[in-house]
């Protein structure tokens, strides 16, 4: 599991139900590219966050598969509907096999 890993995510509190919403999110990650060496010259191992995915009840929302070239620290901005109240779900994979998982509610105004 990579050092100092925190993810941080945006939902409003309220939506109207049907009404479109953003959700900005951040994960805090140096991102290592596996092309870099360190000081000794030895390869500095990768270790990306490779896959993002968000769910809303259960439903897939959104689904990113993030590459090498990928910056330290992504941030993801999307929108999304919100028929309902519910939980949105969010999900972050790394090459080390960790996964970082946040959650937050929304409910209908």
């Amino acid at each position: 599991m990579a050092k100092g890993v925190k993810p941080r995510v945006k939902v409003p509190k309220t939506a109207q139900a049907g009404g479109t919403i953003t959700i900005k999110t951040l994960i805090s990650h140096k991102m290592e590219s596996g092309q870099r060496k360190d000081k000794e010259g030895n390869i500095i191992p990768r270790s990306i966050i490779n896959r993002f995915t968000c769910d809303f009840n259960g439903q897939n929302v959104i689904d990113v598969t993030l590459e090498p070239a990928i910056s330290t620290n992504p941030f993801i901005e999307f929108e999304a509907t919100v028929p309902e109240a519910g939980d949105f779900a969010f999900t972050w994979y790394d090459d080390d096999g960790s996964v970082y998982e946040e959650s937050k509610s929304i409910a209908i105004a």
